[in-house]
């Protein structure tokens, strides 16, 4: 779209107001909303903001950030507003002078993506998000209290947040979605909503998109929906697998007929970059405290670094398709994840992999859940760091990921995970008085 045809759509459809939508480092939606009277100094790029006030991006003395929109994302917000309509477009964060800022996520998926089109290649990439719908108290705060009795795949009268997850796939066609399914997850209240696959930077705009309106329509239930990975200890945790493949020309590269697994070199060597990046950029896929606490055997979340054509125990598993859907599915990343980084890092993980020629080991088609840790040392298989503290750790180790994440955004992120694991172990929990406070 241009600016003359933007500019036209929002005076016949009356629009009031304009969200320029960005994220900052650690994937939390910001916005600045604009009048109609500022459509096209927005649409121009103009519109400034304060960058200080936005945690990870400058400070005080170079604050003044610049908004510029991409035309392809403007939709319009298919809700009733009392003020009038609203639309937005999502942008990336300049410098002053019209240089890109280094803290901008958005154009770090964007820089990683330019080095695989030199490469020759394109990411492909779709995303499996999970989230729960909580109930709301008298005060209006969210509760780990669900409303519903449904397990996988179960339907009303159990699962009793259909009808938001409904309205939230309405909605998700009209801001241009392709929804492939809809459903109740294991958890209780746990659902799940998948779209088609597409570009990286599009697939990460549709994850910012997604996470908002998921929010949105639940609010609007009476409910809270959360992305935190772990909310409720001894049930399942929420995921975002990432189905991901490279296309060159037009066509699957990561497809061989002639191959007996049907999988090409250069999907061996994806694989393997990701298998040999994984503790390292475990920190940006799964950045939480509580991310660590989704990453334990027993409740289907992998903990251990292997990939598998058949089960899903391996953190990498390679779905059967064939042709143009052969893919593999990341199984570790969970939905607190920034996207664009997180797609970022696991594209340069893979491009590692591809540069280097390296070759993965084995296919593990037994489940790893059940072996014992002989067996697992026998077959080299390691396990993911242990908690965020070891994950950051490691982070600060890889030249790869760092190189992908700039210096600015690399130094900030780890700058405020140590700052975040201090607070968090310096803290008494209630499970340390639940156990000591009485016996001691």
């Amino acid at each position: 779209m241009t600016k003359s045809e933007i500019l036209k759509i929002c005076k016949e459809q009356e629009i009031k107001f304009l969200r320029l939508q960005f994220t900052d480092i650690f994937g939390v939606n910001k916005n600045v909303e604009l009048p109609s009277s500022q459509f096209e100094k927005a649409l121009d790029g103009e519109i400034l903001f304060d960058g200080s006030s936005i945690e990870g991006f400058a400070r005080i003395e170079e604050s003044d950030m610049l908004l510029k929109p991409d035309f392809k994302t403007f939709r319009i917000f298919p809700w009733s507003n009392p003020e009038g309509k609203i639309a937005r477009l999502i942008c990336d964060i300049m410098n002053p002078d019209g240089s890109p800022f280094d803290g901008c996520p958005r154009q770090t998926l964007k820089r990683v993506c330019d080095k695989a089109e030199k490469m020759g290649y394109e990411m492909q990439a779709g995303p499996e998000a999970e989230f729960f719908l909580f109930l709301i108290d008298e005060n209006g705060n969210p509760t780990r209290a669900t409303h519903d009795s449904a397990g996988y795949f179960d339907l009303a009268p159990l699962d009793l947040g259909e009808d938001a997850r409904r309205e939230i796939v309405n909605v998700l066609i009209s801001l241009g979605f392709d929804v492939e399914a809809a459903h109740h997850e294991v958890a209780l209240g746990q659902h799940e909503i998948d779209f088609r696959h597409a570009p990286a930077v599009e697939t990460a705009d549709n994850v910012a998109t997604f996470k908002f309106v998921v929010r949105k329509i639940a609010q609007d239930y009476n409910l809270h929906a959360t992305f935190m990975p772990k909310p409720v200890y001894g049930i399942n945790g929420s995921g975002m697998h990432v189905h991901q493949s490279l296309v060159k020309e037009g066509k699957n590269v990561f497809y061989d007929p002639k191959s007996p697994d049907g999988l090409s070199v250069i999907a061996k060597q994806y694989i393997a970059g990701i298998l040999k990046h994984t503790k390292y950029f475990v920190a940006i896929t799964n950045p939480l405290i509580n991310s660590f606490k989704r990453l334990v055997p027993g409740y289907e979340a992998p903990v251990n670094i292997a990939w598998s054509e058949r089960n899903r125990s391996p953190l990498i598993r390679v779905p059967a398709k064939r042709g143009n859907s052969t893919r593999i599915e990341v199984r570790v990343p969970d939905p607190s994840a920034n996207p664009y980084l997180a797609l970022a890092v696991m594209l340069a993980a893979g491009l590692d992999g591809i540069e280097n020629k390296l070759t993965p080991p084995p296919s593990v088609n037994k489940n790893i859940f059940t072996m014992s840790q002989r067996e697992k040392r026998r077959l080299k298989i390691e396990e993911l760091p242990a908690d965020l503290n070891e994950a950051v750790k490691n982070l600060e180790k890889s030249k790869v990921i760092r190189e992908a994440l700039g210096e600015h955004i690399f130094n900030h992120f780890i700058e405020a995970k140590k700052m975040e694991w201090s607070t968090y172990i310096s803290q008494v929990h209630e499970w340390e008085l639940d156990r000591y406070l009485s016996y001691y």
